[in-house]
């Protein structure tokens, strides 16, 4: 189910915004939401390397990939 979502923006926003989206063969409304998406993922991804750095130093032990390769027995 879609949902409309109304932005009060400047009209010269709304030109460049409009432009662009066009120049790139989207609608406003798929750009917008493309790019608000990808701006999630991207803040999803940082918060997940944090966490995994934060792990990684708090125990900074590391395997090669053939010792991975024979702990599961694919070699």
């Amino acid at each position: 189910m879609s949902t409309t979502f109304t932005m009060r923006m400047e009209e010269g926003q709304k030109t460049l915004i409009s432009e662009y989206a066009a120049a790139q063969g989207q609608s406003m409304a798929d750009f917008m939401l493309e790019a608000a998406l990808e701006i999630i993922e991207d803040a999803t991804d940082l918060r997940d390397w944090e966490e995994a750095y934060a792990e990684y130093k708090a125990d900074p032990v590391t395997y090669s990939h053939d010792e991975i390769m024979k702990e599961f027995g694919l070699r």
